[in-house]
């Protein structure tokens, strides 16, 4: 008779998985040695404790591509990360692959992002002497900042799948395969988003693209997903098929050219430059303001260190509300005025 569910889980996972997939008992494991959870294989518990944890919930405050845009239906970056978790299992799945480790790092993959998004991160990287990467930010939230600096001690699967989310240099399957889900899942709702605010309308899109791929969002995801299937099967490797990967590789184009790098997307990106470089320079002379936890941080690492983590950690209205607090007066209370 089985010991408990987890061992259950590993003769499944033998029975069912591919050759290639990561085997939740093979794991390398974590930075510190725990007690077996008799329910879960260490991958479930990294996404359980990524589910749970401070980073992922302010996710749902932090912009996508259009900045704190009017309305209940526009991405943020909350709901890009249930996006890209949702295509890593399908692909996950369909290579027989493990999904659990694939969901692990989807979720996780962002929990670095700054606010204001990209333009936060490229604003952030300008100002930082040792340059900012959101990726790498990721690993250092649940490395070391979540539970007040003691990290959520994932396995090293999962960090690593979550450090080279935007490259092809995972070193599991399943790493790759949240890569590819990245892609195709920002390229698909940001056009969608793109539509939704008038930048765009969906007949703009190429037509040699939309032959390849489709004409909607559930189309282009479903044919991503199928090619990476027909092209990857039992294989060691996770790729789509070339005309499938070159015609998603000219939407990505077409949304840089179109939506990304025009004044719809950066429209704001001068005022968010300006509010965040003023914040960054604030905290650095002024290290004593910071909460405690990145107090501790610029005494051991350095003042710059602890503002980047502080400030890459704030939502889009958390930036506002603590750029007010510090620069904007408020106003004085007079109480003749009142008597």
């Amino acid at each position: 008779m089985e010991k408990n569910v987890r061992t259950r889980t590993y003769a499944n996972e033998k029975l069912t998985l591919s050759r290639y997939a990561a085997l939740s008992e093979n794991t390398r494991g974590r930075a510190r040695e725990e007690e077996p959870c008799a329910m879960r294989t260490d991958y479930q518990r990294d996404r359980d404790r990524i589910v749970y944890c401070k980073a992922f919930v302010r996710l749902k405050n932090k912009t996508q591509v259009f900045f704190s845009p009017e309305g209940d239906h526009y991405v943020t970056r909350l709901t890009h990360t249930l996006d890209v978790s949702q295509i890593a299992r399908s692909i996950a799945r369909a290579l027989a692959l493990n999904e659990d480790l694939a969901e692990a790092i989807a979720l996780g993959h962002d929990l670095g992002h700054t606010p204001f998004g990209h333009s936060g991160e490229r604003i952030l990287n300008k100002l930082s002497p040792e340059g900012f990467r959101h990726n790498e930010q990721s690993v250092r939230v649940v490395d070391v900042l979540e539970k007040d600096g003691k990290g959520l001690n994932l396995t090293f699967e999962v960090r690593d799948g979550i450090l080279n989310h935007n490259g092809d240099n995972a070193i599991t399957l399943e790493g790759r395969c949240v890569h590819l889900a990245d892609r195709i899942a920002y390229i698909n709702h940001d056009l969608n988003d793109a539509i939704r605010a008038g930048v765009l309308r969906a007949e703009d899109v190429p037509q040699d693209i939309v032959k390849v791929l489709g004409s909607t969002s559930r189309e282009r995801i479903n044919s991503a997903i199928t090619s990476i299937w027909r092209n990857s099967a039992d294989k060691p490797f996770v790729a789509m098929e070339e005309e499938v990967r070159a015609a998603s590789e000219a939407l990505r184009a077409f949304m840089f050219q179109r939506v990304y790098r025009t004044k719809y997307a950066m429209g704001e990106e001068e005022k968010a430059e300006r509010m965040l470089s003023e914040m960054y320079y604030y905290f650095v002379q002024h290290t004593d303001k910071l909460p405690e936890l990145y107090r501790a941080i610029a005494e051991s690492e350095g003042p710059d260190r602890a503002v980047c983590d502080y400030i890459s950690s704030m939502t889009d209205r958390y930036a506002v509300y603590t750029f007010n607090n510090i620069f904007v007066p408020k106003g004085w209370l007079f109480i003749d005025e009142i008597e």
